[in-house]
């Protein structure tokens, strides 16, 4: 949830925000979605493979939106990642309880 809380607020102060703010938000994501994606990717990961393939699929989408979010400089390309990341955090969230 601390990654699209940060990216949240990005896109609500985006004007105000400097490039380093929102390459920090930005890079904190990339850093968390590398880890998903390696996680779970991994030989040792017994999720079944569909989903292997579907987090893999998630995590280049996530790169390619981060890269179109700082070329563009449209803070709205964010909400797709912020929407994908509450539902991951969410799905998690669930699992554990």
């Amino acid at each position: 949830m601390k990654a699209a809380a940060r990216l949240q607020l990005i896109k609500d102060e985006w004007e105000e925000s400097s490039l380093a703010e929102k390459d920090d938000a930005l890079v904190y994501n990339r850093k968390l979605w590398s880890i998903l994606v390696t996680s779970a990717t991994s030989a040792e990961s017994q999720l079944p493979q569909d989903i292997k393939n579907n987090i893999a699929s998630l995590g280049v989408f996530i790169f390619k939106q981060t890269m179109t979010v700082m070329t563009s400089d449209d803070s709205n390309k964010l909400t797709s990642i912020i929407n994908i990341n509450r539902a991951i955090a969410e799905g998690l969230r669930a699992q554990a309880e």
